[in-house]
């Protein structure tokens, strides 16, 4: 499971850092400057994420454990829902796309929520 969360926050790290470069060279002629905010959210949120991603597949390697295979689930759900409804809305999306944002901003709430109760139940075990 770690590998597996290791693998997924390096190609989201990876991805969000070429859809900034992406929107920093290619975008900025092309979306107004509303669109592009949305679009560097969508980054944003995205690389934080990645990076939160990477922490559980560390953690997850050192004290296996289900909350922390939750919260892993939830970053990417996060990721998916909230960064790709946005990257989508900053295209032009249909209106039915703008109510997908906030389920993702869920996810993300319950990755975190998870990560805090999984930190509140740790008996602070040496792994080694």
């Amino acid at each position: 499971m770690s590998r597996f969360f290791l693998l997924i926050a390096a190609t989201s790290g990876f991805l969000a850092v070429m859809l900034g470069a992406f929107a920093a060279h290619a975008l900025k002629n092309k979306l107004d400057s509303y669109a592009l905010g949305i679009f560097q959210t969508g980054v944003t949120y995205q690389m934080y994420h990645a990076l939160a991603l990477f922490g559980v597949a560390i953690l997850l390697s050192l004290y296996p454990g289900k909350l922390l295979q939750w919260a892993g689930y939830s970053f990417i759900v996060g990721t998916l829902l909230f960064c790709g409804s946005l990257y989508w809305l900053a295209f032009g999306a249909p209106r039915w796309v703008g109510p997908i944002t906030p389920l993702g901003g869920t996810g993300f709430l319950i990755g975190w929520l998870c990560l805090a109760i999984a930190a509140l139940q740790w008996k602070g075990i040496n792994p080694a």
